[in-house]
């Protein structure tokens, strides 16, 4: 692909925050836009004929009636955990035993992280993510499979290695000292090369001694510009657990707190049954939550309280992540419907418009990457998804009905899946496009100058 053209579509961007703002205001959309892309970065955003007039030359790949905005960003996944998604039956404890320890010791295997970390990045890119948080198994090569396969498709992405040094099988144990060793030589051989974070992963607290937590708080600290993410209160019985476990701690975020394990850019998962100090701690500190809400409900953990957590001068960093395995689908999409759902549940309504702005802005904020993914910005990279506005006959029937850009966000994000999703770039380069078929030809991209 030439280094410099353009795509067009209709544009939706950010200007500002749509729980700090009416969400309407937060938008700029454009009916009929363009996204200037050079050297794998967007260079402008524009209505298309000032685009077009200015730059008469400028390769144009038209997408007709579709929505061109940011990738999808995926706070909170387990790419270990691909082969076991949909597995029937059981809540987090026992799920952990039943279907998640016997699955990740096959990642002891380097061709069998190999083949996953392919499987996985193909399914993320299929439904438009080009960046995620990702847990890997305490396994090294499983760090170095993910890694390799992400900077061979040039993307965005964040993973570590999980550090668990008890109640796991031997075969998933490191000790305080490996754990810190073979993540230091990670971050090293990783940690910034090409589009590439590193992220310190403590499994969750049941799964590391008080010298292993003392050990990641020392690595977090040394390596500053890493990011960190954890599991916290997803569901009673697990804290309950983590109480037997550390019966000194004040709550579950102590035993995280009190070795260094919070504050900007560590990334909490689910955080369902917060305690008051906990909230907080997280308040104070500037520490995020990715809320999982399709695993939440798959595996009956609990309500997330989105709109509590986002209220006050002073609102916790929210993203979205689909928890895959736990989660049950790669779509955020269907995340951000499961998202509507649960705060329907608690009395709440997701407007759609937030909910796109947290599975984009909110969850590249939570990663400290808002500068440059999430939105559509001049400076930012060049990850874009295309939606197919019209990608199903129900769907293109209702979308005759929509009166506003709201009003289509919402149908998308109800009644939309990995068929809508017409393209997919990633640091300006095409890395999946849909394939026609019966009912999915709306809007085929074109060459135009």
């Amino acid at each position: 692909m030439t280094q410099r053209f353009a795509i067009r579509g209709q544009t939706l961007a950010f200007k500002a925050d749509p729980f700090e703002v009416a969400p309407e205001d937060a938008i700029s959309f454009d009916s009929d836009g363009c996204v200037v892309v050079a050297a794998g970065r967007i260079e402008a955003v524009a209505p298309a004929h000032e685009v077009i007039a200015r730059n008469p030359s400028l390769p144009v790949i038209h997408y007709a009636d579709h929505l061109i905005m940011a990738g999808f960003v995926d706070a909170h996944i387990h790419y270990p955990q691909t082969g076991i998604i949909a597995s029937y039956g059981t809540q987090l404890l026992e799920w952990l035993e039943t279907y998640t320890f016997p699955e990740e010791l096959k990642f002891a295997d380097p061709a069998y992280a190999d083949q996953i970390a392919e499987l996985f990045l193909n399914e993320l890119l299929r439904n438009g993510t080009t960046t995620a948080s990702v847990y890997c198994t305490v396994h090294p090569q499983s760090v170095e499979a993910i890694f390799m396969a992400s900077k061979k498709r040039g993307l965005r992405m964040a993973a570590g290695k999980s550090m668990m040094d008890r109640n796991a099988p031997p075969g998933l144990r490191d000790t305080a000292q490996s754990g810190y060793d073979e993540s230091e030589a990670l971050i090293h051989r990783w940690h910034g090369r090409d589009r590439l974070t590193y992220v310190v992963t403590p499994r969750f607290s049941a799964t590391s001694s008080d010298a292993q937590m003392t050990a990641m708080g020392a690595l977090w600290r040394a390596n500053p510009t890493t990011l960190m993410q954890t599991h916290i209160a997803e569901t009673q019985a697990e804290i309950a657990w983590i109480r037997h476990l550390f019966p000194t701690a004040r709550d579950y975020l102590d035993t995280y707190e009190r070795v260094g394990l919070i504050g900007p850019g560590a990334n909490f998962g689910h955080a369902i049954h917060l305690e008051p100090r906990e909230v907080d701690r997280l308040r104070a500190t500037g520490s995020g939550i990715s809320h999982c809400p399709t695993s939440n409900v798959f595996m009956g953990s609990g309500l997330f309280d989105l709109e509590a957590l986002r209220q006050g001068t002073q609102p916790i960093p929210v993203g979205l992540g689909t928890d895959v395995g736990g989660g049950s689908s790669f779509s955020m999409l269907a995340t951000l419907r499961a998202a509507y759902e649960i705060a329907q549940l608690r009395g709440n309504s997701l407007h759609p418009i937030r909910a796109f702005w947290l599975a984009t802005v909110g969850s590249a904020r939570l990663m400290r990457l808002e500068k440059l993914i999430g939105n559509l910005a001049p400076g930012h990279d060049a990850d874009l998804v295309v939606l197919d506005l019209k990608s199903t006959p129900v769907i293109a029937q209702r979308m005759a009905r929509a009166t506003s850009i709201s009003d289509a966000l919402f149908v998308q994000m109800i009644l939309g899946d990995d068929r809508a999703i017409a393209a997919t770039y990633a640091n300006g380069q095409l890395v999946h496009r849909r394939s026609a078929g019966p009912g999915l030809v709306h809007g085929s991209p074109s060459v135009a100058g």
